[in-house]
């Protein structure tokens, strides 16, 4: 939907033509890529915010109040961390949409046999015909993308879980219950794709399209609006709202718990 190729279709329209064409294996194309790198970026963003949370911690330091340097960091200070956690991700997370999103649309912008034949080729592929640079091509959407979304990500989880603290009546947020992670994390999600979601747009058309078509970021976002007008920035929210509430609230909750199994 967010690269154009199935323009003026709705989420349940997209999903009987791929059903009709392809089958259930449609659903899950380019799915291999993702699967992949998830539990890497999802490891390396939250070293990347606490590795943020200490980064703010220590520019407090140079505070004159002792009492400032050791209070709890502010959801403000939380947020600047989220955004410092979506910088190393990239490394990965920029590769990987990109073989996500070309094996994604072959079958759709083509009737003759894919022409990559899974994520290792697709990789191969685009290495051989661009190098390094081709695989990370669309890196500054990506980055774009992440930074106002991590910033959304945790700083909704931390609110929610600051609110739900007071309503279960707990001191300590490592003891609320799981069924309060999971909303905290569901909403996290929703959140994160709702400020995302612009940026990926851009993103996914600008990794799919041909090479020369875009000069960059500005022009990927004026051929847009002159040819799908602005509400184009919004395609695809509902399916990623859909799937970003229970995907979240299992990524919240595993961390939650593998902190607790830890000590």
């Amino acid at each position: 939907m967010q690269t154009g190729a199935t323009a003026g279709t709705s989420v349940f329209g997209t999903m009987r033509q791929t059903l009709a064409s392809e089958g259930i294996r449609g659903l899950y194309r380019g799915v291999s890529a993702p699967i992949f790198a998830v539990s890497p970026i999802y490891a390396i963003s939250f070293w990347g915010y606490d590795f943020g949370k200490l980064l703010v911690q220590m520019s407090k330091s140079s505070s004159s109040s002792e009492s400032a340097k050791e209070a709890p960091l502010s959801i403000p200070e939380l947020c600047i961390a989220g955004g410092i956690s979506a910088l190393p991700t990239t490394a990965i997370m920029a590769p990987t949409e990109r073989i996500k999103c070309l094996l994604q649309v072959q079958t759709a912008s083509s009737t003759n046999a894919p022409k990559y034949n899974g994520m290792m080729d697709c990789a191969v592929q685009i290495f051989r015909s661009g190098g390094i640079r081709s695989l990370y091509k669309g890196t500054v959407l990506t980055l774009m993308r992440d930074v106002p979304g991590s910033i959304a990500w945790f700083g909704v989880y931390e609110v929610t879980k600051k609110q739900l603290v007071k309503w279960q009546g707990v001191e300590d947020p490592s003891r609320l219950s799981m069924s309060a992670v999971i909303v905290a994390g569901g909403l996290a999600g929703m959140a994160c794709w709702t400020v995302s979601i612009p940026a990926d747009v851009l993103k996914s058309r600008f990794q799919t399209a041909e090479e020369g078509k875009y000069r960059g970021v500005v022009d990927v976002y004026r051929h847009l609006i002159k040819t799908d007008g602005p509400g184009a920035l919004f395609t695809g929210i509902r399916p990623a709202l859909i799937r970003a509430f229970p995907a979240n609230a299992a990524c919240f909750l595993s961390m939650e718990l593998t902190k607790k199994a830890l000590g």
